[in-house]
């Protein structure tokens, strides 16, 4: 989306990694946790929709070679709007599904505070906790960076697409600052935002963007 300057020493043409959380859903405006069950999988709202159709328009020329989608339907319908101006086609990978909240999913966090006070503290303060019966942020950084893997094995120096979820955005863009997962708990991803990140195969990574919603005050 930019000319590839950076300070850091590194060899040859980067991977781009275009992040874009999907649109607005009923959850999204509930602020409820939206994981994998059928009951918060829910579609785009109508302004979820006109979101992604925004983010469509800001990726039409960004010289995207390929499109991964988690195979949510909120993300894959998200996607499919980038798929329609660019001509790419969306393959699903479910590296890039959202976390697994389990009991908690569905709730609001006010919700989840009042009937697992104790776990919800310890939650918030051990990554490698999980809510009951579901996924925690160490399961889901694993899952994310095999997921990241295939990519660069499979589409070198190419501009990839992802369109994902808060988590798994989070993970890649925590790993690209190889910060800890805890790193987790103090970014904020809005809905429909792009981010940004070369990954150099000699090692580095560059982080260009970070919830860049530019797009959707237009």
């Amino acid at each position: 989306m930019r000319a590839r300057t950076t300070w850091i020493s590194s060899q040859g043409e980067p991977t781009t990694t275009l992040l874009l959380r999907h649109g607005q859903t009923p959850m999204s405006v509930q602020k409820r946790y939206a994981g994998l069950s059928p009951k918060t999988d829910a579609p785009l709202t109508d302004a979820g929709i006109r979101q992604a159709a925004a983010a469509a328009k800001r990726l039409a020329s960004a010289g995207i070679d390929a499109i991964v989608a988690s195979p949510l339907q909120r993300t894959v319908r998200t996607a499919e709007e980038v798929a329609a101006v660019t001509g790419v086609p969306v393959t699903a990978d479910g590296g890039f599904r959202e976390t697994d909240f389990g009991a908690w999913d569905g709730l609001t966090f006010a919700e989840v505070r009042q009937r697992w006070p104790s776990e919800l503290t310890t939650w918030l303060a051990d990554p490698s906790v999980a809510p009951p019966g579901g996924e925690n942020f160490i399961q889901v950084s694993e899952r994310v960076t095999a997921a990241l893997h295939r990519i660069l094995a499979e589409r070198a120096h190419q501009t990839v697409l992802i369109v994902s979820h808060v988590t798994p955005i989070k993970t890649l863009v925590a790993a690209a600052l190889l910060a800890p997962p805890a790193a987790l708990y103090r970014m904020h991803l809005d809905v429909a935002a792009l981010c940004e990140i070369d990954w150099y195969a000699d090692g580095p990574a560059v982080l260009r963007s970070f919830n860049d919603t530019a797009h959707l005050n237009q």
